[in-house]
């Protein structure tokens, strides 16, 4: 069963999303963790090539909204993960 995210805390950190490129900035990246599809909105953690990001996607009624953060380190954006999973990064 995959993790649901903790209501976001007051103090939360804004991580900066865009939208999704034409073309895969990480070609090789594969989605290694993600949240309970039972919410409206699911996030990814992607790692590829010793490199990785996080996707939202917000899932709608006719279609899909998903965006992408900036490529961070591996370790890095673990630690973002579990900031969001806890609440404290949104």
């Amino acid at each position: 069963m995959s993790p649901h995210v903790a209501m976001v805390q007051r103090d939360h950190v804004r991580l900066k999303w865009r939208q999704l490129y034409p073309e895969p900035v990480l070609k090789r990246a594969r989605s290694t963790i993600w949240t309970c599809l039972c919410r409206a909105t699911v996030y990814e953690l992607y790692e590829g090539g010793g490199r990785a990001f996080l996707r939202r996607t917000v899932q709608l009624d006719r279609k899909h909204e998903v965006h992408e953060t900036s490529i961070y380190s591996i370790s890095e954006a673990r630690a973002i993960w579990m900031g969001l999973l806890s609440g404290r990064v949104r």
